[in-house]
């Protein structure tokens, strides 16, 4: 557990108890704080009964007291409206901040020789394999790194702050809202596409989050930064410009004279002290498809940045086992492959799948995101069948008529069953039934976590008998 400093004896409120803000809640009372809690579920709140931080309704919180509201970052904080709670502590003068600002006040509470180095990673698809990549290089090279923040444990449940120890972060577009003192020493920003609109306003609300993972970095810390698609290519003219760090970009699609850039699955380097090829990945099962390129030309680029030779950080990758729910192989059954992609919760996080494989007999739908999937389209010739579950099955149906053929599901379910089935009896060679939704979970799920695992369930149930799903 990390220990926030300044917090002994101050009121603190902490608005949503889910594995983040419980995190939050035991740090700041192993601090000695008072803390104040609250969740919309009771679910969550019936957790916090036997704790010091058992949940009290906000309107019974001590406002002219407190010092602060922990946020956790599934709450609204300007997008579509505020939440009340944050109009609440608006007028009251409290400052809202998150668990990220919390872990930065405790770095930087230590001094310049005691401070754990820390890499953050953020962008729209690909953070959590990026992130989970630099981990494992770090670690097969003897450094004490420890992954955290978006993926695995929360930032304040990690072990506690050490000089030697390098604290890789996967960091969200709403935990960076909600941060105003993080350094990192490596800030790693991967790509954008339209996500969370909802949350941000626009996509210049969506990039001004993002960019704020280079926020009070120095002359000695390294940003590396996709040039892949329009916005990132627009943050890298202004990290250039606005100087103050040393830049690194990336790029899965061309040669770069500066930076390091993956081609033909081979990953190569241009860096002002070094420069050449790093080594081939084009076996390794979990890098497969171009934008796992661009995920391990980053890593390789901050694995740079902390001192790992380039040739040495492509060795450590070779041993990556991958990531769960991200186009992870669950099944193979008579000849057809079940791919589990369910972290693919928008349309750019499904076209990489769709781009990885042929003769695919896809499932998509769920809680729809903004733009739906009318830009997959182009990728269609590469699915025999799109089977539609969730709310967002009749409008996927509308923005894919006439590029292929669709059926009507409903759930999870009916959809393996019916993709097996067909995959099963199709005569293909390599048939793969995908499940890469392009949509959020919420409406049939707790999370992308739980659809991952019942995709994973209902493809070990099915039986591939006669060439076809039995």
């Amino acid at each position: 557990m990390i220990l926030v400093p300044g917090v002994q004896k101050k009121k603190i409120g902490v608005y949503g108890l889910g594995a983040t803000g419980v995190a939050t809640c035991e740090a700041l009372v192993a601090s000695g704080a008072e803390v104040f809690t609250w969740d919309e579920k009771e679910e969550a709140r019936a957790r916090t009964a036997n704790t010091r931080y058992r949940a009290e309704h906000p309107k019974t919180w001590p406002w002219g007291e407190l010092r602060s509201l922990a946020l956790s970052p599934g709450v609204p904080l300007t997008h579509p409206a505020p939440h009340p709670i944050v109009r609440k502590a608006h007028q009251a003068g409290v400052e809202i901040i998150g668990d990220a600002e919390f872990f930065a006040r405790a770095v930087n509470a230590v001094g310049p020789a005691e401070r754990p180095r820390v890499i953050a990673v953020t962008g729209s698809n690909g953070k959590s394999t990026t992130t989970a990549l630099i981990s494992r290089m770090l670690k097969e090279t003897g450094r004490d790194a420890i992954a955290g923040g978006n993926i695995g444990k929360p930032m304040l449940a990690l072990p506690e702050l050490a000089r030697a120890r390098i604290y890789v972060l996967e960091l969200s577009s709403f935990q960076l809202d909600l941060a105003k003192s993080l350094r990192a020493n490596t800030s790693v920003l991967l790509n954008f596409s339209p996500d969370h609109l909802d949350r941000h306003g626009d996509m210049a609300g969506y990039v001004a989050a993002k960019k704020r993972v280079f926020l009070n970095q120095t002359r000695e810390d390294t940003a590396v930064i996709g040039v892949d698609d329009v916005w990132s290519q627009g943050v890298c003219a202004w990290l250039m410009a606005s100087g103050g760090r040393k830049v690194t970009p990336v790029s899965a699609e061309g040669a770069l004279g500066r930076g390091v850039y993956a081609l033909d699955a081979k990953l190569f380097f241009s860096l002002p002290q070094k420069s050449g090829e790093a080594g081939e990945i084009s076996q390794i099962a979990a890098l497969k498809g171009q934008h796992n390129w661009q995920n391990a030309a980053a890593a390789l680029a901050a694995a740079i940045a902390e001192g790992v030779a380039p040739n040495v950080a492509v060795r450590a990758m070779e041993r990556f086992p991958g990531l769960p729910h991200r186009m992870e192989i669950v099944a193979k059954k008579g000849g057809v492959l079940f791919v589990n992609d369910s972290k693919a919760t928008n349309a750019d996080a499904a076209s990489r799948a769709l781009k990885s494989y042929t003769d695919i007999f896809w499932i998509a739908g769920g809680k729809p995101k903004e733009g739906g999937v009318e830009t997959l389209r182009p990728l269609m010739g590469r699915v025999r069948t799109a089977y539609l579950i969730g709310e967002a099955a009749r409008d996927f149906e509308a923005q894919l008529s006439g590029a292929v053929s669709c059926i009507q599901c409903g759930d999870l379910a009916s959809a393996v069953n019916r993709a097996a089935r067909d995959a099963g009896a199709s005569g293909l060679s390599a048939p793969v039934v995908l499940l890469s939704p392009a949509c959020a979970s919420y409406d049939q799920f707790r999370n992308f976590e739980e659809r991952g695992e019942v995709f994973r369930k209902l493809a070990g149930q099915i039986e591939i008998a006669n060439g076809a799903a039995a």
